[in-house]
């Protein structure tokens, strides 16, 4: 039984909060007369690497589409550096969003708002909202600071990988998907690991379209009032395709019980679980972190190192049932959801793939 290389994502280098000085980042001048150019340009956030567009700029944004294979209507979020950036998108700020904003921001939220007639148009997905979030990263900041000196209100900014694929939480995976002709910010491991929750501010109860790291709960004292439900009235947002975020091996779930029945199962077989279970000789075991927040900080960068041992099935423990579990059962829920799409296979009785 053998276990992959030491973590990616528990970096021995300062975190974002504390250590990595925005200024002193290789190339962030040229990267943000690069994006007002209308270049491409990946940079971290505190959830995963972004792919950045110019997002007042169609023609940009729509290079953004062409690299990452994505369909031109799944909307991208727009990422600014204040509420001044956000209100240039705007069409209006209903009062949901402007407390989740005072509430959250910088940081892991994004709001999804009427959209201002005649901007951004082809981040929105050609929708009437537009989904806006301010960063944490400093490095992030200190890039749409740049831009906005350079008159660029906002950049459009999915997470910085192939479309469907698992997002990158350091340069060197954006560099991976991309190879080396691509603008890369260096900004270290991202420390939360997981994108933002995605919040629906458009109608007259907000909806929660996509969890994140902060709870459920968080957000809804801070709201004042529930979070609804997603229905077939609410806005296409990015990342909530029912399969997504997938390794190129079949990410399958199961429980502890359907975990242990996995010894005929033969090579070419990993298994991602808090606790360790009986497996074969040479298949692969990776501890999943034991804490919500640890475990979405390791999640993509464990999920790709798995899949860089020439693996061809990953087991993966369901998370708890818990409210801080939320968004990390969310993006293995969409990663199992894609190894279906991908075939049948077989695999112990206790197998939960779509729960």
């Amino acid at each position: 039984m053998t276990t992959p290389p030491e973590r990616a994502c528990v970096s021995t280098e300062a975190t974002p909060a504390t250590g990595v000085c925005a200024p002193e980042v290789a190339g962030l001048v040229d990267a943000a007369q690069a994006l007002a150019a209308g270049q491409l340009v990946a940079f971290p956030t505190e959830t995963v690497y972004g792919l950045g567009a110019r997002a007042d700029d169609d023609a940009a944004v729509a290079r953004i589409f062409a690299a990452k294979g994505r369909p031109s209507d799944h909307p991208l979020i727009v990422h600014v550096c204040d509420q001044g950036g956000a209100e240039a998108f705007a069409g209006q700020m209903p009062a949901p969003a402007q407390r989740l904003i005072d509430a959250f921001w910088p940081g892991p939220v994004t709001v999804i708002v009427p959209r201002a007639p005649g901007r951004g148009a082809a981040a929105a997905g050609g929708q009437a909202s537009i989904g806006l979030r301010c960063p944490a990263h400093p490095v992030a900041l200190a890039l749409l600071r740049a831009c906005a000196g350079l008159g660029v209100p906002g950049v459009a900014a999915p997470s910085a990988n192939r479309f469907g694929r698992i997002s990158p939480t350091t340069a060197a995976h954006v560099r991976e998907e991309f190879g080396p002709g691509l603008i890369v910010l260096d900004g270290g491991a991202c420390q939360v690991g997981i994108e933002s929750a995605i919040i629906d501010c458009t109608r007259q109860q907000p909806v929660l379209l996509r969890p994140g790291l902060l709870t459920r709960e968080m957000l809804q004292q801070v709201l004042g009032e529930p979070l609804a439900e997603p229905d077939a009235h609410s806005p296409r947002a990015s990342g909530t395709l029912e399969a997504h975020y997938a390794p190129r091996a079949r990410l399958r779930l199961a429980d502890v019980a359907g975990l242990d029945l996995l010894a005929g199962h033969g090579a070419g077989l990993a298994v991602y679980s808090r606790s360790r279970p009986a497996l074969p000789q040479g298949a692969v075991w990776r501890a999943m972190p034991a804490t919500p927040e640890l475990a979405a900080r390791c999640l993509f960068a464990d999920l790709r190192a798995l899949d860089r041992a020439d693996i061809q099935q990953i087991w993966v423990e369901q998370p708890p049932r818990l409210p801080e579990w939320e968004g990390v059962r969310d993006r293995l829920r969409r990663a199992a959801a894609a190894g279906l799409e991908a075939g049948p296979n077989s695999g112990p009785a206790h197998e939960q793939e779509t729960t």
